[in-house]
């Protein structure tokens, strides 16, 4: 009806004009979060996409299931959809217009679902439908049992051409989906929102598109990186890094959330994309009975993300050895969660102090709250001659009387005098 006559029986009636263009976009993106499923995807514009499952049945342990994990996953994403299953692509579209979830998984089945559909699903043109009504045709069986050449020729080639590729009879290709090779997502909100603690629900949103998408690749992403468009000023940029790849939503959220707790926005947000900066195809990983050591490693990750994620990547960083005789130069700083080198390295104590410290003697003794006796040594350290900051040390691991045990060395050149250098535990 016309809006004018909707208005007058619905006063309170709230219109919104069709947007094409976004329901395109819409489409676009199911298909890709759809890829985790099945490669075999097609869109049927204006508002349908097609998965071929025929191989992949069995990978999720069933038409039920599968169809139970899809649907749950797009009403995560915040649409109702409207699921069937049949053996042609036209016949499928034909079951999902009836709005019944109707699934054939054989032959008879779709026979009897097909002949019982009303003729309201063979197209959106009510004039081409009326005439049908007229003669006393309510369902595509009706249509079926007239004869082929009289219902061609009253009402064109189509409508028998459409009912045979539905019940297979005719080719049925269809344009296969190719998903771009990079993840970006954008959502125009509805209305402006003052606050990132009210976009989580959009950026979820957005995360469960991403993991859809990174499934069917097998891949994780490493880094995110977020924009908030606003009225009247420019955008709000925020980045996400990862130690190792991931595709687990909901640690991404978690990340996501810590990260957004940082960012103060200057202005009401109007869009939000979310892209993928980086990814990294997933290594294969083995379960254990009892755990392993792979889980704790994953746990590490995690938790060393989050406090990136939290405090900046800057504020976070891995300790690494490396290979120089001299004990100020045998680390490096390095990437939060980068594996150890393995280096072979005498023994060594945990606490090194900054810049040695000068020992009392005693004689030709050290003393540090009293005389040290010295348990081994020495190690000669002779190292850095090509650099300038060459040293030339002996060095021994003495203990108190107390039983506490120190690093300690002695210079072997101009300067004979006893040095603390490091504290064991």
């Amino acid at each position: 009806m016309a809006v004018s006559a909707a208005y007058a029986l619905a006063g309170n009636l709230t219109v919104l004009a069709r947007n094409e263009k976004r329901e395109a976009a819409a489409l676009e993106k199911i298909a890709m979060w759809a890829g985790q499923f099945t490669p075999m995807i097609s869109i049927a514009r204006p508002s349908a996409l097609l998965l071929e499952i025929q191989g992949c049945i069995k990978l999720f342990g069933g038409f039920e299931k599968l169809l139970g994990k899809v649907k749950a996953g797009l009403e995560e994403l915040g649409y109702t959809p409207n699921l069937a299953l049949a053996p042609t692509p036209t016949g499928t579209l034909l079951l999902a217009k009836s709005g019944l979830e109707l699934y054939a998984v054989n032959d008879e089945t779709f026979q009897n679902h097909l002949h019982r559909l009303s003729i309201d699903v063979l197209g959106d043109d009510e004039a081409a439908i009326e005439p049908l009504r007229r003669i006393g045709i309510h369902t595509l069986g009706d249509c079926l049992r007239l004869p082929r050449d009289g219902l061609a020729r009253r009402f064109g080639q189509e409508l028998l051409d459409e009912i045979d590729r539905a019940l297979g009879k005719l080719p049925d290709p269809r344009k296969p989906f190719v998903a771009p090779e990079e993840f970006a997502s954008t959502l125009e909100l509805p209305y402006p929102v003052p606050d990132l603690e009210s976009l989580l629900f959009a950026i979820k949103r957005m995360i469960c598109e991403l993991g859809g998408f990174l499934a069917s690749r097998n891949a994780g992403v490493m880094k995110l990186a977020l924009q908030f468009g606003h009225e009247d000023h420019s955008a709000t940029k925020a980045s996400l890094g990862l130690s190792v790849p991931s595709r687990d939503t909901q640690h991404l959220l978690a990340l996501l959330r810590e990260r957004l707790s940082t960012v103060t926005l200057p202005d009401r947000v109007v869009s939000v994309t979310l892209s993928a900066e980086e990814t990294a195809q997933l290594a294969p990983r083995n379960f254990s009975l009892f755990g392993d050591k792979e889980g704790e490693k994953e746990s590490r990750f995690a938790l060393v993300e989050r406090l990136c994620a939290r405090l900046g990547e800057n504020a976070v960083s891995g300790l690494q050895l490396y290979p120089d005789h001299r004990p100020e130069l045998a680390w490096r700083e390095s990437e939060p969660g980068t594996e150890a080198i393995a280096i072979e390295t005498p023994v060594r104590p945990v606490w090194l102090l900054h810049k040695p410290r000068t020992l009392a003697v005693d004689g030709d003794s050290p003393v540090l709250n009293g005389p040290l006796m010295l348990l081994s040594g020495p190690e000669r350290i002779e190292s850095g001659w090509w650099d300038g900051f060459d040293i030339a040390r002996d060095y021994f691991i003495a203990a108190s009387s107390e039983g506490a045990k120190y690093w300690i060395y002695r210079e072997r050149r101009d300067n004979p005098s006893w040095y603390l250098h490091g504290i064991f535990a």
